[in-house]
């Protein structure tokens, strides 16, 4: 299946890109995903620091990605 991802940020800049359709096999994870990230984009090398939302809503790496959902990748953020 085709899955729509958005990059966001440093992200962004390391694909190239505002967002790519990515095609995943089902019962793939977000850790999953994040690892052919970094097979694909070696720049992702400290990807465990990117966030991962769902349609809208921050996922935990053990989520099952499905037909149809939205997936952003968004950088750490900092403040002070």
């Amino acid at each position: 299946m085709k899955i729509k991802t958005l990059f966001f940020g440093v992200a962004r800049d390391i694909v190239g890109k505002d967002e790519l359709l990515i095609d995943v096999q089902g019962n793939t994870t977000i850790q999953d995903f994040e690892a052919r990230l970094l097979n694909q984009y070696p720049d992702f090398s400290d990807i465990r620091n990117f966030a991962f939302a769902v349609n809208e809503s921050y996922v935990d790496r053990n989520y099952s990605i499905q037909k149809n959902d939205l997936i952003a990748v968004l950088p750490p953020v900092s403040g002070g």
